[in-house]
This record gives C-alpha cells, sequence and structure tokens, in this order.
C-alpha cells in the first residue's frame, strides 16, 4: 500500500531546487543504529512489505517531525488494517497516543475499547506504568465499563490486616489524584463495608460519613460531591458474517487455529467467532502444480497460507507468511511468520513454529521455485511439476515433522487472510 500526503510540503521542498542558493535536505528517523532515511519526500510512502511495528514506529516519527498529514494517514492505515496488532500491543499503543496530542484518532480507538473493557489496563501487567493523566482520563469517563469498587493494591502487603500507616500513607500519596473521580455514591453497602471503609485512612476526612449517612438517609444533606453513575452498556457485538472456507484440506476448526496464531492469541478462536476470511489464490489439483503458477496467483499479495497434504499419513503442513511473495533471490524479514502441523487422525495436538532468525524467515527464490520458508524449514521442490515439498529444522523453533527432508505431496492450497468485517 502507498499513501500519498503532504503535497502542499513537498512542493516547498521542490522550491529549493529551483533556488540560486544550495541546499543539501537529509531528514533522519531514530538514533544510532536504528536510523532510517525518510524517503519519497514528494509525498509517496510505500509500506508494502513494512512490519505493522515499523509502520507504528514511522507513525512516532513522522508526528515527531510535524508532518500531520502523513500522521493522520499512518493512523488511519494502522486503524483500519491492524488493528489486532493494535489490541495485541494495546498497552504501549495506548501510552503513546496519549503522550501525543496529534493522535487523536489512535486516542479514539485506543478510549472506545477501555470504556467497554477497562481490564485491558487495570489489570494489564503493565498496569504501573500507565501514565497518571491517562487513567485519570478513564476514570472520567461516565461510559467506563467498571464497578467503582474495583482497586489494585500492587506492591502492598495482600492482607490489609498487615498493612502499617506506611503503606497507607504511600497508597495515599500514590492515589492522591486518582481519589476525586471514584463515584462513591454508587457503591453498594455490601461493598461499601468490605472495599471503601477498610481504606477510610486515606479518604478525605468525612467522607465515609457522608457515605453511610446517604445509605441511611437518601435525602441527607451531605458536603461531598455526588458524581453521576456511570452510564452501562450492554455490549452487543454485530453479528460476523458467517466464514466459509473453500477448501479441499483444512477445515473450520484448523482455520480458527491459523488464526489464533496469527493474533499470538493463548486460546483457539471459535469457529464462529473466526475474524479472518480466508480466500482460496491457488488449489494444485485445479490450477497446476508448477512454480510459476504459484507465482501468477499469489505473489504481490501480503498476508498468505500455504498448506500441503499427503494422503498416505493424513499430513497437513503449512506456513503463514504476513508479507508478499516475490522473485529476487534474496531473503525476506519478519518476526510474524510460521510453519505448522495441523492436528489429524494421527496427529493428537497441532505444531506451531515461529521463526527465531528472522531476517532468514521467508526466501525469495527464483521463478522455479515456488513459496519457502527459509531456506530449508518448509518449501516447494524445483522443476516442472513440483509435487515434492522439503522439510527440515533451520531458523523456525521447533521441526513440525518426525522426519527430515524430501516428501511427495497429494494436493496443496494458497490463501490470502483478510480481515473478516
Amino acid at each position: 500500500m502507498t499513501l500519498k500526503f503532504f503535497e502542499k510540503l513537498s512542493q516547498d521542498f521542490t522550491q529549493l531546487l529551483e533556488s540560486e542558493y544550495d541546499y543539501n535536505v537529509v531528514i533522519e528517523v531514530g538514533k544510532q543504529s536504528n536510523i532510517q532515511l525518510l524517503k519519497h519526500i514528494q509525498g509517496l510512502v510505500s509500506l508494502e512489505n513494512l512490519e505493522v511495528s515499523d509502520i507504528f514506529d514511522f507513525l512516532v516519527a513522522a508526528n515527531e517531525l510535524k508532518l500531520i498529514e502523513l500522521s493522520e494517514s499512518l493512523q488511519t492505515h494502522l486503524i483500519n488494517n491492524n488493528s489486532s496488532w493494535l489490541r495485541l500491543n494495546f498497552s504501549r499503543v495506548y501510552q503513546i497516543s496519549f503522550q501525543n496530542e496529534n493522535f487523536k484518532d489512535l486516542k479514539k480507538f485506543c478510549n472506545d475499547i477501555i470504556a467497554k473493557h477497562p481490564s485491558m489496563v487495570f489489570d494489564s501487567d503493565n498496569f504501573t506504568t500507565f501514565q497518571e493523566n491517562a487513567l485519570i482520563a478513564l476514570l472520567k469517563n461516565d461510559d467506563l465499563q467498571m464497578e467503582e469498587s474495583e482497586a489494585n493494591t500492587l506492591n502492598l502487603p495482600p492482607d490489609i490486616k498487615d498493612w502499617t500507616n506506611e503503606n497507607f500513607k504511600s497508597l495515599k500519596v500514590t492515589l492522591k489524584h486518582f481519589l476525586p473521580h471514584i463515584r462513591y455514591f454508587q457503591i453498594t453497602g455490601k461493598d461499601v463495608l468490605n472495599k471503601i471503609k477498610p481504606y477510610r485512612n486515606i479518604l478525605e476526612e468525612n467522607l465515609c460519613d457522608d457515605i453511610m449517612s446517604r445509605f441511611a438517609d437518601p435525602d441527607v444533606f451531605i458536603t461531598f460531591p455526588i458524581l453521576p453513575p456511570r452510564k452501562k452498556v450492554i455490549v452487543q457485538l454485530p453479528p460476523r458474517s458467517v466464514i466459509t472456507l473453500s477448501s479441499s484440506i483444512i477445515t473450520l476448526q484448523h482455520a480458527a487455529e491459523i488464526s489464533s496464531w496469527i493474533d499470538r492469541r493463548s486460546k483457539i478462536y471459535d469457529t464462529t467467532e473466526i475474524p479472518y476470511e480466508f480466500k482460496l489464490l491457488l488449489r494444485g489439483s485445479r490450477d497446476g502444480f508448477k512454480s510459476e503458477v504459484f507465482h501468477k496467483l499469489c505473489d504481490n499479495i501480503p498476508g498468505t497460507v500455504v498448506v500441503v497434504k499427503f494422503n498416505s499419513t493424513n499430513e497437513i503442513l503449512g506456513g503463514y507468511n504476513p508479507l508478499i511473495w516475490k522473485v529476487d533471490g534474496e531473503y525476506a524479514t519478519t518476526a510474524d511468520s510460521f510453519i505448522f502441523s495441523l492436528k489429524n487422525g494421527n496427529l493428537n495436538e497441532s505444531i506451531l513454529s515461529r521463526v527465531t532468525n528472522i531476517s532468514r524467515a521467508i526466501s525469495y527464490y527464483s521463478i522455479s521455485e515456488g513459496p519457502w520458508f527459509s531456506s530449508f524449514d518448509f518449501g516447494m521442490g524445483t522443476g516442472s511439476n513440483l509435487k515434492k515439498w522439503h522439510c527440515s529444522k533451520y531458523v523456525y523453533d521447533k521441526p513440525i515433522r518426525t522426519s527430515n527432508g524430501w516428501f511427495s505431496i497429494n494436493d496443496y492450497e494458497a490463501f490470502q487472510v483478510c480481515k473478516n468485517i
């Protein structure tokens, strides 16, 4: 994908060439070994072959350079095309978006998620690293789907009976700017007794008395402001379009498992929740087994899955390439590719093997060879009728077969994996 941006800035730069003075302009992004030259200053930026993490870093750099139009375009691209990655890296994305006033679209994307799923922040392992102003903004949100009594007392004794005065003082200092935004008068009586009263030492004087008085007499005059209750929203996801799978090799259960690996989920998607569509690009028994056919039908298409099957053992092997396929004799770098062996009649559990040497994750050979994951791990052989494939362990972390070397397949398929809208 190519983004077009900042035509006015481009024109300003080109005017330098028409000046009688000599201007040499170099824009560097990053520091030390991570320095990248910002190319295509004419206003075109190619995102092809870039990892999502690189696009996000590019967004941060564009913002630092005050390239507002490019920043807005990159935000739109990430939200529309890489929402799964944004969720997977939510802590980092949320904090960076909150640090930059220009990341309005990204911030809205994050806030919409948090309002419905606040546990992504409050139960996060990175909770203590979140900025104070970001957390306060959450507490101010009327739509926050979270009970007032939910609390997190990190780094303090688990039993409040073991707390010292210093523990209370420490917590009071930490929560100083958060406490005024808690909606105390919307908390149930049981939670007041169990979760508020034990912490009365950190609250403002007379607050607990006002809370108890309010329960006894709703009309009693109290000194503390009563914040409105949060708006409870019944989250109803729009009906997901039914996934159909045009494959003679893999099942919906297999597609759910592959989708989970793409999103790096610890739990496998239910078949009714598969977030991707598997668009069939090629079937060997239909389109032929020549490598030229593979490159004709599959090159320059991002995010593909290749699967092969041989009936003699019921084995199903495959690989996922988040980048494109092409012919140039070079390696492609990615941390998100993987190869696999799928559960079948003879294999009780599927095997997932992720790349360990990312600089050799994908091999782009000549037109006479088809897809290759590294130079040896998994790939199609050379010849005019390519039913010969190879498998061994090289730069992926697990072997996906019990034996290495060449083997003959019965059929193979290639799919483009697209986000299911």
